[in-house]
C-alpha cells in the first residue's frame, strides 16, 4: 500500500513541484494538503493538474485529520515548529523543508519525536548536490583549518543564514572549529564585514536579485584555496528526488536527524 503523504505549503514554489512528485511516484500517495489561499478545492485544481486529487486544508489540523504516514512540512518559519508539533501529535513521521528554525526548536521537536517513537528528518536542502557538497565539506575540514561559509539567496529571502547554511556550519562545527589568526575583536576597521559566526565558522549572506539559493565554502592553506560551491536555477525540480528519498526513510529513523545523508548509503 503506498505511504499517506500530508503536504503542507502544497501549492507554494518548492511544495507544488513535490507534489506532482508524489503523485508520479507508484509508491507514495497525497492523503491531504495545506494551503490557507487554496482550501476547499482539489490540490489539481489549485495546480491545474488532474492527477493531483487529494482534498486541500486551510489549516494543518484539518489536514491531519485524515490519516497520513509522513507529514511534510514546506511552509513558513513562523509556524513551522507548530505544524511538525502537530503532526507528531496526531502519530505521523516528518519531512522537513522549511528553514529558519534553531537550535533550540529542534530540540523541542527531537523531544516531541522521541516521545512519540516517530522520526524527524529535517533537510536544510534537499538537492543531492548541496548533500554532497556538505559531505565533501566536512572532509576538506578535516585537513584544512581554515574556512569561511558564502550564503547566497534571492532578494526577498526573509531568514539569513538560509538552512543550508545553518546545517552546513553545525556539520563542520562538529569536525572542529575553523582558525582565526585575527580574532574577531581584534578586527581594524568594520567588525561586520567580518561576517555573523555560526558554530564557529564565519558566514557571509549575500541577498541579491539574480541569485536564487546557493552554498559556497572556501577553504585556505599557504598558498592554496579549495572553494565547494552548490548553485540552484529557478527550478523547484532539484528537490523533487531528495524530498522523495526522505520521505520514503523518515520512517526508519526515530528522533530528530539533521540532513538528507542521514538517509542515503555512504
Amino acid at each position: 500500500m503506498p505511504l499517506q503523504v500530508c503536504l503542507a505549503g502544497a501549492t507554494g514554489w518548492a511544495g507544488s513541484e513535490l507534489a506532482r512528485g508524489i503523485a508520479a511516484a507508484g509508491d507514495l500517495a497525497l492523503a491531504s494538503a495545506v494551503s490557507r489561499s487554496h482550501a476547499g478545492r482539489s490540490l489539481g485544481e489549485a495546480l491545474g493538474e488532474a492527477a493531483l486529487a487529494a482534498p486541500v486544508f486551510a489549516t494543518v489540523d484539518e489536514a491531519l485529520a485524515r490519516p497520513c504516514d509522513v507529514f511534510v512540512e514546506y511552509t513558513r518559519p513562523g509556524v513551522a515548529k507548530a505544524n511538525i508539533l502537530a503532526a507528531l501529535a496526531h502519530g505521523a513521521h516528518v519531512v522537513v523543508g522549511t528553514s529558519g528554525l534553531g537550535d533550540e526548536d529542534y530540540a523541542d521537536i527531537d523531544a516531541a519525536a522521541r516521545e512519540r517513537g516517530r522520526g524527524v528528518l529535517a533537510c536544510g536542502n534537499f538537492a543531492l548536490t548541496a548533500v554532497l557538497l556538505a559531505r565533501f565539506a566536512e572532509m576538506a575540514a578535516k585537513y584544512i583549518p581554515h574556512w569561511e561559509i558564502i550564503d547566497y539567496a534571492y532578494e526577498g529571502k526573509p531568514d539569513a543564514p538560509s538552512g543550508t547554511v545553518r546545517e552546513l556550519a553545525g556539520r563542520l562545527g562538529k569536525v572542529r572549529r575553523p582558525r582565526l589568526d585575527v580574532p574577531l575583536e581584534q578586527t581594524v576597521g568594520v567588525r561586520e564585514t567580518r561576517g555573523g559566526t555560526l558554530a564557529g565558522s564565519q558566514v557571509h549572506a549575500v541577498r541579491l536579485p539574480g541569485f536564487v539559493l546557493g552554498v559556497e565554502t572556501i577553504f585556505g592553506m599557504p598558498d592554496q584555496t579549495l572553494t565547494i560551491r552548490h548553485s540552484a536555477g529557478a527550478s523547484a525540480k532539484p528537490y523533487v528526488d531528495g524530498a522523495l528519498l526522505a520521505i520514503r526513510k523518515v520512517g526508519t529513523l526515530a528522533g530528530l536527524h539533521r540532513g538528507l545523508d542521514a538517509v542515503m548509503e555512504p
